[in-house]
């Protein structure tokens, strides 16, 4: 019998020092596209629309720092019976539900930033060549614990690969 998904409930959250790693990632992407815009503006002589364009560039960062916090804490999994689900989003929310059974990979990635704040990504493959399907955020313990769970429970409910 299928299990029904159920908005509400027991999810796992990410830590709350995965913010860090939104706030280092939006302050690159602002730096290298308030380069782009800073070039392209001094290269046609400082024209009139170089401020909007500029002004639209501050706003967009500013409001990027300020979700920041509310989009990792939207992030959650939640172990069921038979699979594992991921929710993200804010306005637009995503489930992905992966069974157990299909899990081929699970990969433990941890990058400089990350390492830092002892926080580690958990990253799923399967047999499906669009599951792009991740944890980020995790403390290292807890990602390694949850990925030799989720490899033990793989093993027993291996569906046909």
């Amino acid at each position: 019998m299928a299990q029904r998904l159920e908005i509400d409930g027991d999810w796992q959250r990410v830590s709350p020092r995965y913010v860090w790693i939104v706030i280092v990632g939006s302050l690159v992407a602002a730096a290298v596209t308030g380069a782009i815009i800073a070039f392209v503006w001094f290269a046609v002589d400082w024209a009139w629309w170089g401020w909007l364009l500029a002004a639209a560039w501050a706003v967009g960062f500013a409001l990027q720092l300020f979700f920041a916090p509310r989009r990792a804490r939207a992030i959650g999994y939640r172990m069921r019976d038979d699979d594992l689900v991921v929710r993200r989003g804010i306005a637009w929310l995503r489930f992905v539900a992966v069974p157990y059974g299909r899990m081929q990979l699970i990969d433990v990635t941890r990058g400089p930033i990350s390492r830092a704040l002892g926080l580690s990504d958990l990253r799923f493959v399967t047999a499906s060549a669009s599951s792009n399907v991740a944890i980020p955020g995790l403390p290292a313990e807890a990602a390694d614990e949850l990925r030799d769970r989720l490899i033990a429970l793989a093993e027993t409910r291996r569906a046909g690969l």
